[in-house]
Order: structure tokens, then C-alpha cells, then sequence
């Protein structure tokens, strides 16, 4: 459901709608490597496949890079969330991409970026991983807190007993309308570089671009989701179109966050560094009716929060 533009921002008709994002459980950790170009690989391939909930075992992205003074060893590193729909899940899927693309990786390591506050709400990893250690694993206290150190071909993979989680966010998002492809991808790259500026999110699509948007259900039964041809300008003239006259391209962001407002303060960012931009025709967002999640990010607050700065 999406109404005609009423605000606007930079001269940019925005729609007055709203965003609507669903509860997850996040986590984080923290993958640290010998030198920045392995840190940098850790978290390609940690984070590969992990765009959308509706066909993955989790969301993933990075949050940001952390330099040798910001990381637990003094080495270059990584902070990395992961989004899924409960506990188990998330716990399964987070194990699995660790052990699979950070145990193999050369010279990484891997700490919880969240720490263990409740332990009936901590995801066991290091705890599973060490006994690809064969009996040879070695427990390592650090104050509080507990790691292994499991043999490996290079030396020593060091993880974290447990990671704890929390309650998230998935599934903000702006739509970005343009004249053009080549418009709309400068705008929306510069969206995207203004949204990972804010710590506690994520952007887990290709370089944080959505370009093939979903609805909710299909023709086909056995599809959850399918194109929103609602946004498609090849389908203008077959489908009930919501693009404005003259819309050669929409490309989408969808963002997961730790709380409401750290999601919130991304699409402020987004649609600020967007509408500097030329060829773009509106911003509007994606929503169900409200039936989708519980959070709904209205893009009349998010122009309001912009008005306060």
C-alpha cells in the first residue's frame, strides 16, 4: 500500500508512507585476520547468500571495519550482524557460516560482538566448532569470558565459547525512483554509503542494492514471494503500476538494525545523501498494509527527524 508523494525533501516528491519491518533475532561477532585484504575475504565469504530470510538461513552483512586499536587482539577486523527469525535458527546458521568460512579462512579469529548478558539467550559457537579439534582443542579463559583454541593447519583458530543475541529489526527500506538506471544507481550508491555510516546496522543485499523487489505471495503456489511488479517500468502498461510518469528504474535498500531508532537513523541518511542526487522522480517505501511486522518507519517522521538536525 502506497499513497501519491504529499512531502518532499531536496525538491524530491517523497510518498507519505511507511516502511514495514518485522522482529528478529540478531547477534554479532567480531572476525579479526593477519592483515586487512583476509579480513576483508572472512567477510565476503562469511556473509555470502545471507540477503533475505525468504530463501536464506539468515541476513548478514557488515557493520563496519574495525582498525588493530578497535579490534579484541590487536589485528585488523570485522564486526558482522546476522538476522533470523528465532534463536535456534540463527544459532545453526551463524555456526554453520562460521565454521565453514572463518575456521577454514587463513590466520582469522573470531570473538562475540555481543556479549553474554542471559545465558538462556546465548548461541553456543566456539561450544560447537572445537570438536572439529578433534580432542585436541584447548579452553582459554579471558576474564569472563571463555574461548577455544582448535589446531589447525597455520597454527591456532580462536573463537568464542558463546555469543549472546538480541531482539532486532528487519526489513527497513526505501524505494528509489529515477529517470534512469545510471541515476538511480548514483543515487541510491550514495544512500548506501550514507546508511553504513550509522553503527547497528546492516545492508545485506549486493552492495546493499535491491534491484529485483519482492511482494508478498505469486501466481505460483509454491512461491512465497514474487517481482513487485507494482515498481517494474517494463510493466507499466500491464499491471497496476505505482511509478511516477517517466520512471526508467527503482532500485531498492532494505536495512536491519539492533533497535527501531538505529534503522530509522539509516533511512534518514539514505534519503538525505539520495535526494542531493539528480533524475530522481520520488522516494516512497515498501509496506503491507501493516500486517507484515509491527515496525512501521514513516517516511513523514523520517523527514521530520531531518527538519531537527
Amino acid at each position: 500500500m502506497n499513497t501519491q508523494p504529499e512531502l518532499a525533501w531536496n525538491d524530491v516528491p517523497v510518498c507519505d508512507t511507511f516502511a514495514e519491518a518485522f522482529t528478529t533475532v540478531g547477534t554479532r561477532i567480531i572476525v579479526t585476520a593477519v592483515s586487512e585484504s583476509w579480513v576483508r575475504i572472512a567477510a565476503t565469504e562469511v556473509t555470502g547468500y545471507a540477503t533475505s530470510v525468504i530463501a536464506c538461513d539468515a541476513e548478514a552483512g557488515v557493520e563496519k571495519f574495525l582498525s588493530p586499536e578497535e579490534s579484541p587482539d590487536g589485528r585488523p577486523g570485522v564486526s558482522l550482524m546476522f538476522f533470523a527469525f528465532s534463536r535456534s535458527a540463527l544459532e545453526k546458521a551463524v555456526t554453520n557460516r562460521v565454521g565453514q568460512c572463518i575456521l577454514t579462512c587463513p590466520t582469522t579469529a573470531c570473538y562475540a560482538g555481543i556479549p553474554v548478558t542471559d545465558p538462556e539467550k546465548a548461541l553456543a559457537l566456539g561450544k560447537q566448532l572445537r570438536f572439529f579439534g578433534d580432542g585436541f582443542q584447548i579452553s582459554k579463559k579471558w576474564d569472563d569470558r571463555r574461548l577455544w583454541r582448535i589446531p589447525v593447519m597455520d597454527g591456532e583458530f580462536v573463537c568464542e565459547d558463546r555469543v549472546g543475541s538480541f531482539k532486532g529489526v528487519a526489513g527497513g527500506n526505501l524505494l528509489i525512483c529515477a529517470t534512469n538506471q545510471s541515476a538511480g544507481l548514483l543515487a541510491t550508491e550514495a544512500a548506501v554509503t550514507a546508511m553504513q555510516a550509522v553503527d547497528n546496522v546492516i545492508l545485506p543485499f549486493p552492495g546493499g542494492i535491491v534491484r529485483s523487489g519482492s511482494k508478498v505471495g505469486s501466481k505460483y503456489s509454491a512461491l512465497k514471494a514474487s517481482t513487485n511488479d507494482a515498481y517494474c517500468p517494463t510493466l507499466r502498461a500491464e499491471t497496476n503500476s505505482d511509478l511516477p510518469e517517466g520512471t526508467g528504474c527503482v532500485y531498492e535498500i532494505v536495512i536491519d538494525g539492533e533497535t527501531f531508532d538505529d534503522v530509522q537513523q539509516a533511512m534518514c541518511n539514505g534519503l538525505q545523501a539520495a535526494t542531493q542526487l539528480p533524475g530522481l522522480l520520488q522516494i516512497t517505501a515498501g509496506n503491507y498494509g501493516g500486517k507484515l511486522g509491527k515496525h512501521h518507519f514513516h517516511l513523514a517522521e523520517v523527514i521530520a527527524e531531518l527538519k531537527r538536525r
